[in-house]
């Protein structure tokens, strides 16, 4: 379906994404009858032409959609690029039968496309991680115009109170997504003068361990392990199974766990565990000592 649709280019908008709107133009809209009967051939018979109606002669929809969310920065082209792949999942997932049109079901789809790819493009640094932040994320601006909060800087109290009950979001969250809206990213490539020469990232310290601490720690890791199957061999088949579902898993089994399993009560389960954890605890001291020694 998606080989058959116009291109929404998003180099050169006065020229491309001119002719592209043009081009739109002369899909012929749908009515009622014809938009079921089509919906109906591509829903029970994969019709594709059909598909390829639904889709074109929607794309104005997309396109008036995609202008509503020019305010971010990102190519028009690219925002209707993205609309039109809303558009085609509306139409995969489309019932005519459930009794209205596919437009208010696309509409959905489009701002969803839309948005996702925003929220994706707009930052490299990751916001609005859940519903009511992308949320705050996409009303804020347009409720800052409502309310004429157009001051610089950080927003008045009674402002942040006011935005905050109507997005029902915390107010910190409102005065955190109103200071990264006011500050866009900068890269680490920048300049650090105006000659040119050295770069952010050039300040950036390195907080990881180097690489002979992690070749240490790796080896110390390695040793241990060595030592702890080792030294878990000396135990019978009950006693190493006991102390790895009790001490060498992330989530332990529970004495009840085990005293069913094993058809005893749960307080021979804690006797053998104890007794198991003081012999590999013997184990292990006498394997680090041998080794100490052959060193």
């Amino acid at each position: 379906m998606a080989a058959n649709l116009p291109v929404a280019y998003s180099l050169d908008p006065d020229g491309n994404l001119s002719r592209y709107l043009q081009q739109i133009r002369q899909f012929p809209l749908l009515d009622v009858d014809e938009e079921y009967m089509l919906a109906k051939r591509w829903r029970e018979h994969a019709d594709a032409d059909a598909a390829h109606r639904l889709v074109t002669s929607h794309l104005r929809l997309v396109a008036k959609i995609a202008m509503g969310y020019r305010g971010y920065g990102l190519p028009l082209g690219e925002l209707i690029s993205e609309g039109n792949v809303g558009m085609m999942q509306a139409v995969k997932r489309f019932d005519p039968d459930r009794g209205f049109r596919l437009a208010t079901y696309a509409m959905w789809w489009i701002k969803a496309s839309i948005q996702e790819y925003i929220l994706h493009s707009w930052s490299l640094v990751k916001i609005g991680t859940t519903a009511a932040q992308k949320k705050l994320f996409f009303n804020l601006r347009r409720i800052k115009g409502r309310i004429k909060a157009i001051e610089e800087g950080d927003l008045a109290p009674e402002h942040v109170k006011r935005i905050a009950a109507e997005l029902g979001v915390a107010e910190s969250e409102v005065v955190s997504m109103n200071r990264r809206l006011a500050a866009p990213d900068h890269s680490l490539n920048a300049p650090l003068r105006a000659d040119g020469e050295g770069e952010w990232q050039d300040w950036l310290v390195d907080e990881t361990d180097n690489q002979e601490i992690r070749l240490a720690e790796s080896q110390e890791l390695s040793r241990r392990q060595k030592l702890l199957a080792g030294a878990l061999g000396i135990l019978n088949e009950r006693e190493r199974h006991i102390i790895t579902e009790r001490r060498l898993k992330d989530d332990p089994a529970t004495l009840e766990d085990l005293s069913q399993h094993y058809g005893i009560s749960r307080e021979r389960v804690r006797q053998i565990e104890v007794r198991a954890f003081e012999k590999l605890q013997r184990a292990i001291k006498a394997g680090a000592t041998e080794k100490r020694a052959a060193a």
